[in-house]
């Protein structure tokens, strides 16, 4: 409705310019109720018009044909249906918007024949019809101008945001192509050599055995931080592939995590509150890392503990959190390792917050919220 209204305020405008030329001119004929009510349908025509051009411009031209016939009030009587001759042109519909025209010209010239006297006059009404001509021929054109511009600003849009989607697409392949090349590199490089750490660490650990020895200290910590070492990395290359490769992971395999875990020896219990929907993909995976990773320090510096996995849905929010009660204390404050970081960086870049904490009765908290009402 608020569109509509400069086309309504210009309606009543044209209808008070229309009631005083017709009661001011020397020649108009005395204005009766019914002139009054053609100008007032005028007027309401208009005010629709953007809605409906084609009714509208029916309406306007007949009502205004029949206020010149009746009273005479000249081309004063044009100007509304010229307005509407040009939105009808305009929304498309250029048959329509011509038939008008030459319907009104045709009415108007034929009223001012039958009433005119011979001489002078006559030039007047021929001055006054091709004028007329002029001005809903600009009219027409002025429309069917106006479309055509408007038919090229949402084509230029449309390219525009093709090119964009275009350009996204093109940036998004080149990264997953450029995180295809960093897992095969890893691959044939580091995971080579921490493998072969790993085997030539068992080894001299069992022969140390083996022989009745102890082994050393600094051999079983070799031994550790390769074996970690190898785990961390294959979780590093299964990131790196997964959105290159279709292996999409989201919240709804929440599940398969916490079954994961309880088979290496953590009781997990998962919680979903709020009803879940489709999610953003970069949300939805970067939930799931969130989880995966916690689950993961549960695993590796819980101790024995038991962890609990939170998920809600809110209207414009995602939370994602993860507890246990395992070793983590308030009064031992936890160093952030690249795992947290990664986290951190992860939640931030989707707008959201990301908190870690001992918990005061012991264990640690991870809680990440993700704002869902608008796209990152």
């Amino acid at each position: 409705m608020r569109r509509d209204l400069p086309y309504a305020l210009s309606g009543l405008a044209l209808g008070v310019l229309l009631l005083g030329n017709a009661a001011l001119a020397p020649d108009a004929a005395p204005l009766r109720a019914i002139d009054v009510a053609l100008v007032l349908a005028m007027a309401a025509a208009l005010a629709v018009c953007r809605r409906y051009p084609v009714v509208a411009l029916g309406v306007v031209t007949a009502t205004m044909l029949a206020l010149h016939i009746r009273v005479h009030a000249g081309v004063s009587a044009a100007f509304a249906v010229l307005g509407v001759v040009y939105i009808a042109a305009w929304r498309g519909h250029r048959s329509v918007a011509a038939l008008a025209s030459v319907v009104f010209l045709g009415g108007f010239l034929a009223r001012d024949i039958s009433v005119a006297p011979t001489g002078r006059p006559g030039q007047q009404i021929v001055e006054r019809s091709a004028l007329l001509l002029g001005w809903f021929l600009a009219a027409n054109v002025a429309g069917l101008v106006a479309r055509q511009r408007r038919a090229y600003l949402e084509q230029v849009e449309q390219r525009a945001v093709q090119a964009e989607r275009t350009r996204e697409e093109m940036a998004l392949r080149r990264a997953g192509e450029e995180r295809l090349r960093i897992a095969r590199d890893l691959h044939d490089s580091l995971t080579h050599s921490i493998s072969v750490i790993k085997v030539q660490a068992g080894i001299a650990v069992h022969l140390a055995r083996k022989q009745g020895e102890e082994p050393s200290a600094t051999l079983l910590a070799i031994q550790e931080a390769s074996s970690a070492a190898m785990r961390e990395l294959r979780a590093t290359l299964d990131v790196l592939r997964s959105p290159a490769d279709g292996d999409a992971v989201g919240l709804a395999r929440v599940g398969e995590l916490a079954e994961r875990t309880r088979t290496a020896g953590v009781p997990v219990q998962v919680t979903v509150t709020g009803q879940p929907r489709e999610l953003p993909a970069e949300v939805d995976q970067a939930g799931y890392r969130v989880v995966q990773e916690a689950l993961t320090n549960v695993a590796r510096h819980a101790g024995p503990a038991t962890a609990q996995i939170h998920v809600e849905y809110a209207p414009a929010q995602l939370t994602v959190s993860v507890t246990d009660d395992g070793q983590a204390s308030s009064a031992r404050p936890v160093t952030p390792g690249v795992g947290l970081r990664g986290m951190r960086e992860r939640v931030t870049g989707l707008g959201g917050a990301l908190d870690t904490a001992a918990r005061d009765g012991g264990g640690f908290a991870v809680r990440a919220r993700f704002p869902l009402d608008e796209p990152a």
